[in-house]
């Protein structure tokens, strides 16, 4: 619940359910939770499976912190980052990743995580994400294949071609 509010703070999303609390429903649509930011925090791949724990904690000791050099009350039904306002979480989670902040680098590392799940769906086949109506994939415009199975882009992202294909190129667009 706690990495699940940490990723909603930096892709938000609209909650999921009446009475979800990770998710405080700041934006429309979905954001990085629904777009799967905790399963690829779990992924082999990513490694961070095995701090995930250690990672909450401290998040939650953080926003205990925060909370009382705010002078916040905290439901302590649910944990404290999760307790915070989507406000004060974002609050934090700036500080967390100031520059000068001796953790910068784990939390920065954490949120990358976040876009990551948004922008490529990384846990996930493309073709099943695209099927599935992945929230940030579908917020992109991130077109299907063509029926053959293969990308095309008839249109330049910059308006114009960069660079010719290398003239060994295969049809199937590989390096020959």
């Amino acid at each position: 619940m706690t990495l699940e509010a940490f990723a909603d703070t930096i892709l938000p999303g609209e909650k999921r359910f009446p009475g979800d609390v990770a998710v405080a429903g700041a934006a429309v649509g979905g954001g990085a939770v629904a777009s799967g930011a905790v399963a690829v925090l779990r992924t082999d791949e990513g490694g961070m499976a095995p701090a995930l724990d250690n990672l909450a904690e401290a998040l939650n000791g953080h926003a205990g912190g925060y909370a009382a050099e705010r002078g916040l009350s905290l439901d302590p039904a649910v944990p404290p980052f999760v307790a915070l306002s989507f406000a004060d979480r974002t609050e934090l989670v700036a500080r967390l990743t100031a520059p000068t902040h001796p953790e910068r680098d784990i939390w920065v590392s954490v949120a990358m995580f976040s876009t990551i799940a948004f922008d490529a769906a990384a846990h996930l086949h493309t073709l099943d994400a695209l099927a599935a109506g992945h929230p940030g994939m579908t917020t992109m415009g991130f077109k299907p294949p063509e029926a053959d199975g293969l990308w095309r882009f008839p249109e330049f992202s910059y308006g114009r071609q960069l660079a010719r294909p290398h003239p060994d190129t295969t049809p199937s667009g590989s390096p020959a």
